[in-house]
Parts: structure tokens; sequence; C-alpha cells
């Protein structure tokens, strides 16, 4: 299925961070690096996707900063040391977009809504949502993804699904090997 979209250097890749590149804190929040763990094959993924697509960019819901449990700070500390691993493994990252408000309150930039695909056409215009793909592991990733035009790609997980994803894997490095 991947062979048909055709990806070549003109397609973007949207990834969720936990439960995508992260193992997602069940019920809970990374809220130190101490306790980030990237998925397994999320590095070796991200390092064939950056010689792949022309912008990976990482968007995450992060109400734990709203909710007090660590400020934003703290959240861009989390950001730069993953950052710094992924790029110690040869991966590149475009930009990381993080929505930071609470679920029940006025979430304009959350995932499902749109506003941080949005916001990443506007920095990188060349952006095609047609030629972009959106990995996720929620109903609300996949959501964002399609109502965005995007391909979606999800990361099977404990979540229940509603919506149809156009691919179903286990790992990202699932995906960078269907690329080939």
């Amino acid at each position: 299925m991947v062979t048909k979209w055709k990806i070549d250097s003109s397609w973007s890749l949207f990834l969720d961070r936990d439960g995508v590149i992260n193992e997602r804190i069940q019920n809970g929040y990374v809220l130190d690096y101490k306790d980030f763990s990237f998925t397994t094959g999320s590095l070796a993924a991200i390092k064939k996707f950056s010689s792949v697509f022309s912008h990976i960019f990482i968007v995450t819901n992060q109400q734990c900063v709203s909710k007090k449990l660590i400020s934003i700070d703290e959240l861009n500390e989390i950001h730069r040391n993953m950052l710094k691993e992924i790029e110690l493994n040869n991966g590149k990252i475009t930009e990381i977009f993080s929505a930071i408000e609470r679920k029940n309150k006025n979430p304009h930039r959350r995932k499902p809504n749109t506003k941080m695909g949005q916001e990443a056409k506007e920095k990188y215009p060349l952006i095609d949502f047609s030629k972009s793909i959106m990995v996720g592991d929620t109903d609300s990733d996949i959501e964002f993804g399609k109502k965005l035009g995007m391909k979606t790609v999800r990361i099977i997980s404990e979540d229940e699904e509603t919506l149809n994803s156009d691919l179903r894997i286990s790992n990202l490095l699932e995906l960078a090997n269907l690329l080939n």
C-alpha cells in the first residue's frame, strides 16, 4: 500500500510523540527525560525517514503543562534531549509542535483539531497535505490527519479504535521498512 503512495522527497511526515516515538506512560505523562524511553526501532526508523521526507514534524498533545505537572521549559528540555538522541542516531526532525491546553478547556491546538498542522504549513509553505502522512496511535491522531487530507497510519495500541486509518502497523520501523 505504501508503495502505491509514490512517496518521494516532496512528501512530509507528521508523527505523534507518546506511543509512537517514545513509550506511552498509561494514565500518566513523561515528566522528566529519565522517564522517556524510545519505542523499539523508532530511532532507526527516523533515520530512514530523514533520507526520504522533506519535512518531519512531531505534533503532540501535552496537557501535563496546563495541569502544572511540568513547566513549558521542562517540556522543552525533554524535547531537546529527545532531538539530541535522534540526531546522534542520524535522524532529523524539522520542528516540534506541542499543544499544552487541557483536553476540555478550549483546546484549539489539541489534536484532533488541525491548528498544529496549519501552523506547520504557515512556516513551511511547500507542505502539501495530500502528500503527507500522519502516524499516531489514537483516534485523535488519525482524525487530525484525515481532517487535513493526509494519509493516516495507526500504530496498534491498547486504545479503542473507532476510526479507520489507511494503514495499521506495529511500530515506526515497520513503516520505514515498507518505504523501501
